[in-house]
């Protein structure tokens, strides 16, 4: 008797990503990266693959462009409760960029695909933790305007994931560990530490998430016969990705592979 026959990996991630409704898609994540750690996914690295350019969205959060999203102030409530709802879209959109990480780019290798359902059932988790927490204030997610620009980078490195590695991990997540330390203060301020313990956990995790695409980054450089330090800052002027702006979380991105010419280029913007 031969065994269950196994699931397609690309399907399962195709699934996922076409889902909207947030408590379904998190579920359908959730679900996937247990099948794959039970070994019951294919993953068929060169399979053909019909990428998604449009994932499942809930009609709410409305969706404005970046400067028309109002200023948040931690020291009000409902100005906490919008940083809060802010940083829960960006874990949302986070969500379907592993998944689309794991599902556009045929021929990769396992540990590849291994590393992006590791992330994506990582930011459903992150995405849960926040909006729990923005229920004890009295919100759930989609009450405020949020912006339309995450996904932006994704179409944008649609075509090679190299270029994906460098911009959406090394400088999207990245800039995610600079804010970081500036938005615990403000919590630790109006006493929020709930707050500023889920925010430990998601930077421990996002240190990884940078670290992976560091990694895959560095491997396909080496593939391809080129240096990678003077690839990324090239590709930061090719495709006009958003500035770099200090203060930078250094000992957060040396952990996130981040190599010492890197810092110290950095230090000097």
């Amino acid at each position: 008797m031969g065994g269950a026959a196994l699931s397609s990996l690309p399907l399962r991630l195709a699934e996922c990503l076409q889902i909207g409704e947030p408590a379904t898609k998190v579920a359908c994540v959730h679900t996937l990266y247990a099948d794959w750690l039970a070994g019951r996914l294919d993953a068929a690295p060169k399979a053909a693959r019909t990428p998604t350019d449009r994932p499942g969205q809930p009609d709410k959060p409305e969706r404005v462009p970046p400067h028309k999203v109002p200023r948040r102030r931690a020291d009000t409530l409902a100005g906490r409760a919008a940083l809060i709802h802010a940083l829960a879209h960006i874990e949302f959109n986070a969500i379907n960029l592993a998944l689309d990480a794991a599902h556009r780019f045929a021929g990769m290798p396992v540990a590849y695909y291994a590393d992006w359902l590791r992330v994506a059932d990582e930011e459903a988790l992150h995405f849960d933790l926040l909006n729990g927490h923005l229920a004890t204030l009295g919100h759930t997610y989609g009450d405020f305007k949020a912006h339309t620009g995450l996904w932006d980078m994704a179409l944008k490195t649609a075509h090679d994931p190299l270029v994906r590695m460098a911009l959406v991990p090394r400088v999207l997540e990245a800039r995610g560990l600079d804010a970081t330390p500036l938005i615990v203060d403000k919590l630790k301020a109006v006493n929020d530490l709930r707050m500023v313990e889920i925010l430990a956990i998601i930077e421990r995790d996002e240190i990884g998430h940078v670290a992976i695409g560091s990694r895959w980054f560095g491997w396909l450089c080496a593939a391809r016969g080129l240096e990678p330090e003077a690839t990324f800052r090239q590709l930061l002027v090719d495709y006009d990705a958003p500035p770099l702006k200090p203060p930078f979380n250094i000992a957060a991105r040396r952990q996130a592979g981040f190599s010492e010419p890197e810092l110290d280029w950095l230090s000097g913007l």
